[in-house]
């Protein structure tokens, strides 16, 4: 019964622009957005706020999940007041809620989850449990009308893969980490290094600062076929030359930039291999390559994949860099697009860790997990 009503309203819905209150808490961000889809198929947002912890977790080099849940706890009811005030739609108004489920830390997804749930059954609107890493994979469509199918590299704190995306909630991995995700590669060698934390702008920083050829550094499974993607045994080579430098700061920098180098050698390499295994199984020479995730953000990596592109011929596509790290636009636009698609959830429905794309390809220690 629940189901025939929540289709005639999605039926009735469609006739109208669709309007969605997102919230994500999956790791240390306390995040909350509406969002409405508009006449050209991408998004007006009408707020997304987010309230970040890396004050907190700083002096620790990396995220801490109980301080997580309860600076969570703490924001999280007045992060949705904000978003709401601040989009001036109220709740009467939204067509339904979207929440992070997974995967991610499961302190600091049951707080965004449960209160989105309890948000809907008390205004009675349609919940949608959305899966953090669709929210990345969709996050382009906020201001591009990308069409299906396109390549996605997903890269971020916990993630490094590449998927072909063939529609909302269907995805084929072709390669992913065999290890360490790159985000927690950036963070760990920023730590050695003594550059702060989050690492991914501390080494871009500190990398246009140093010669990015002085230290020659591995390319882990380099040679080896397909796309897989393998950093810890970059990161062990990084700890080895870090011990070298002796408080050196142009040492430090070289290392930075040589770090930084590598890993635009790796992408560059892995994601050629990418492409060519995507235009034997989508079987078109048009490509779109999706750049999504936290790691997304890096300037170096962006430069380095429209070389790429210029090379051998495909289209480049990033989100807006207050749209690559967690918030809660990129959420709420995947509840508009699960919604369409009648993909709804009940209310008790749960948390969970690791929760990946391609539910058929073999598990590995880096997708699907935040660690």
């Amino acid at each position: 019964m629940i189901e025939v009503f929540y289709t005639i309203l999605i039926l009735k819905e469609m006739t109208k622009k669709i309007t969605f209150l997102g919230i994500e808490t999956s790791c240390d961000e306390t995040a909350a957005s509406v969002i409405r889809e508009n006449e050209k198929g991408t998004a007006d947002v009408l707020s997304n706020i987010v309230s970040s912890q890396i004050s907190e977790h700083k002096k620790f080099g990396g995220v801490v999940p109980e301080l997580a849940a309860r600076a969570h706890l703490e924001n999280i009811d007045y992060i949705i007041e904000a978003a709401l005030e601040e989009s001036k739609v109220s709740l009467k108004e939204i067509d339904g809620i979207a929440a992070t489920a997974g995967p991610g830390l499961i302190v600091c997804l049951t707080v965004g989850l449960n209160i989105g749930k309890s948000i809907a059954a008390f205004s009675n609107k349609p919940f949608v449990a959305v899966n953090h890493l669709e929210g990345h994979a969709l996050s382009p469509g906020l201001e591009n009308n990308i069409q299906f199918p396109y390549l996605l590299l997903l890269i971020s704190g916990g993630h490094s893969q590449f998927l072909i995306v063939k529609d909302v909630n269907d995805y084929e991995q072709l390669g992913t980490t065999i290890d360490d995700a790159l985000g927690e590669a950036f963070d760990k060698t920023a730590k050695m290094l003594d550059l702060g934390y989050p690492g991914g702008p501390s080494i871009e920083k500190a990398s246009k600062l140093g010669d990015k050829n002085f230290f020659k550094l591995p390319e882990p499974i380099i040679n080896k076929a397909g796309c897989n993607l393998s950093f810890a045994g970059l990161k062990t080579a990084v700890l080895r030359e870090s011990k070298k430098i002796n408080g050196n700061n142009k040492l430090k920098f070289n290392l930075a930039a040589s770090f930084q180098n590598t890993i635009n050698k790796i992408l560059y390499k892995k994601t050629k291999i990418a492409i060519e295994m995507y235009k034997k199984k989508v079987n078109t020479s048009n490509i779109n390559l999706v750049v999504a995730g936290g790691v997304a953000a890096n300037l170096s990596i962006r430069e380095n994949l429209k070389k790429l592109s210029r090379e051998i011929g495909f289209k480049t596509i990033y989100p807006d860099l207050k749209f690559c790290g967690d918030n809660a636009a990129m959420i709420a636009w995947a509840g508009i697009q699960r919604f369409k698609k009648n993909l709804l959830n009940k209310i008790d429905v749960k948390a969970k860790s690791r929760w990946p794309l391609d539910k058929n390809a073999p598990y590995m220690k880096g997708p699907g997990l935040k660690l």
